[in-house]
């Protein structure tokens, strides 16, 4: 049985990817790349998603299947990274409030043994309703996003805050669950690592 491998030290993706069953372990890849501001493209963010996966591919001496991903918030074609600090955060979240911006994740599926790979991206919409810039601040202050794409967290923003998501909710926490067991089932794999 292949050991399964998240590249990834993101809690937020652990919990998904226990949440469909699979088994696995982390090791977090040893390779980042600052794409704040820079104009988005899927190919960009895939080969992210690749990179990272790549990178732990050369950390390890077993076979292995690798799962890693990128996650990005798109706003006017323009790629919202994490922010650098508070005031980065503030100017992000006033910039999507009451407006619609998308969150792709590219995810990269690579079976060491025989040399696969697949990279395939998700894409959700999120709509903002209009919030005051106290309730910004005050959102900020208490979860602290700064190691969140776009400054926030799905998961934890006040319900207030969203007016609609089109797209799979997973996706934009971090890891298209469905996508993923689709990519492992074409990869042949998911008899062995369920």
């Amino acid at each position: 049985m292949k050991q399964v491998i998240l590249a990834s030290s993101s809690p937020r993706r652990q919990e998904l990817l226990e949440n469909i069953g699979i088994l696995f372990q982390v090791i977090t890849p040893n390779y980042n790349e600052d794409i704040l501001n820079k104009a988005f493209s899927y190919k960009l963010i895939e080969s992210l998603a690749e990179n990272k996966g790549i990178s732990v591919l050369k950390q390890i001496k077993f076979p292995a299947i690798i799962i890693s991903a990128d996650t990005v918030v798109v706003y006017n074609n323009v790629v919202l990274g994490k922010p650098k600090d508070f005031d980065d955060a503030f100017k992000m979240l006033l910039m999507l409030n009451g407006q619609t911006h998308t969150v792709v994740t590219s995810i990269c599926v690579i079976d060491s043994e025989y040399d696969k790979k697949i990279i395939k991206s998700e894409t959700s919409e999120v709509t903002f309703n209009k919030i005051s810039e106290s309730e910004i601040k005050n959102y900020i202050y208490d979860f602290k996003p700064y190691d969140k794409a776009g400054s926030y967290g799905i998961q934890e923003l006040p319900d207030h805050f969203i007016k609609e998501i089109k797209g799979e909710y997973d996706n934009i926490v971090g890891l298209p669950t469905k996508l993923l067991i689709n990519i492992l089932s074409e990869i042949n794999q998911t008899q062995n690592i369920k």
